[in-house]
């Protein structure tokens, strides 16, 4: 069992003087200290045993709006043999032959525990659903959810390439899928002269079936690739009226400035929720063989924040041939994400974009600190950010109805018998 930096009581208790994001509150401004009580599970006044925590840190539990579970855990048998994003997707497409139910199950159980461990309540996971792939995982999906729910809410969202959005062939028999799994309609862009039609056929059929959708957008350093304009110009165009979630969107990052802003201008203008994974992005982008990298890859996230877009930051992939660690733990994402988009010395409230905002893209109830929200709640022994993001928070304490879990991790040794299939 892990050891928490504290041991705190049984029953009410009241956490004296922790440390607290004021945005988190509904405030301005950066960290200030508060008492916090919890009672019967939930934020209440002050009362019960007092516990004097000395600064520690205080956040709700995290949300996780971009990740890959079916994907996950895969590298010991499917390495990425270049470390490119084509070495990583032709690597990923010969293993989809060992993604059978039990396979994909044991897998996704596996990132799951570990995401809850580390103090994430909220996730949603992108599934390959090509070449009937989606008929092995939706129903796995379906029975993790259920499986986990009042521990993580799990949504999913299905994965195809803008090239197959075909309404006569397999993606028609997805949406029915995605529908009756009560999930997202996911598609990957990238230019191809279909591309307009296809997302016209895309934002007809998710609104016909009342979907929300999910892109894996402009995953590349090229500046001409701007399918993210596209989008943003079709939603507007249909008057689509569901969530819609960009993630990736690295090309900008690239282009003009000029050019950059007018297509974040569109961006804002049509409501979509970017979502940066600057941690695979950095694994894969402007990866050339002998060269160091150039370019973070990731999208533009200041720029975005100023223009009131709702951006967050997620983990994405772990331990596959897209990102060769991680592990669906948002701490390391805020971490990680803080050092390379430089969102220190920047606005005070960029937590919300790992906690509210992708929380808000995916339809979830925002995570509060309110009185009567339920106490699940994430607890460091840092006062403040520099010490936060000095070290791990391995001794954190996450709290679920206001009691602290077991965060042992699962032992990566479970999955070795699946490592060995060829």
């Amino acid at each position: 069992m892990t050891m928490d930096f504290k041991t705190l009581p049984e029953g009410d208790f009241t956490l004296r003087n922790v440390t607290v994001p004021a945005c988190l509150l509904g405030q301005e401004g950066g960290l200030i200290r508060k008492d916090i009580g919890i009672a019967g599970g939930r934020i209440a006044a002050p009362a019960g045993q007092d516990v004097e925590m000395g600064g520690a840190m205080l956040l709700p539990l995290f949300t996780d709006m971009h990740t890959h579970l079916d994907k996950g855990h895969i590298w010991p048998r499917a390495s990425n043999p270049d470390g490119t994003f084509d070495g990583a997707l032709r690597t990923v497409r010969a293993d989809h032959a060992n993604w059978e139910p039990e396979d994909v199950r044991a897998r996704m159980s596996f990132a799951i525990r570990s995401a809850y461990a580390h103090g994430t309540a909220r996730i949603r996971t992108h599934v390959d659903s090509v070449d009937g792939q989606y008929l092995r995982t939706f129903p796995v999906f379906q029975e993790l959810r259920e499986e986990w729910a009042g521990r993580v809410d799990l949504q999913a969202s299905s994965l195809i390439s803008c090239d197959r959005i075909d309404p006569n062939g397999e993606f028609g028999d997805v949406v029915r899928v995605v529908t009756e799994a009560g999930a997202t309609l996911g598609m990957v862009t990238y230019p191809i002269p279909e591309l307009k039609q296809a997302l016209l056929t895309f934002f007809e059929m998710a609104g016909k079936a009342g979907l929300n959708v999910d892109f894996h957008t402009d995953e590349t350093m090229d500046p001409t690739s701007e399918t993210l304009r596209m989008i943003a110009e079709t939603v507007l165009e249909t008057g689509f009226e569901g969530s819609v979630v960009v993630g990736h969107c690295c090309s900008v990052s690239t282009q003009s400035v000029d050019r950059a802003m007018d297509t974040l201008d569109l961006v804002a203008k049509a409501g979509l929720n970017p979502v940066s994974l600057p941690m695979c992005n950095l694994f894969l982008q402007d990866r050339h063989a002998g060269r160091t990298p150039r370019n973070r890859g990731v999208t533009l996230v200041h720029e975005m924040k100023a223009r009131g877009i709702n951006v967050s930051f997620a983990s994405d992939n772990t331990r596959d041939p897209f990102y060769a660690y991680g592990d669906l733990d948002m701490v390391e994402v805020l971490r990680e994400a803080t050092r390379i988009a430089h969102l220190d010395h920047s606005d005070p409230d960029w937590i919300r974009s790992f906690i509210t905002n992708p929380a808000t893209a995916c339809g979830w109830e925002a995570p509060s600190l309110a009185t009567g929200a339920p106490a699940d709640l994430l607890l460091f022994r840092a006062r403040e950010w520099t010490e936060f993001f000095a070290r791990p928070q391995a001794d954190r304490i996450v709290l679920r109805q206001g009691r602290a879990i077991d965060r042992t991790l699962p032992d990566y040794a479970e999955l070795d018998h699946l490592m060995r299939l060829s």
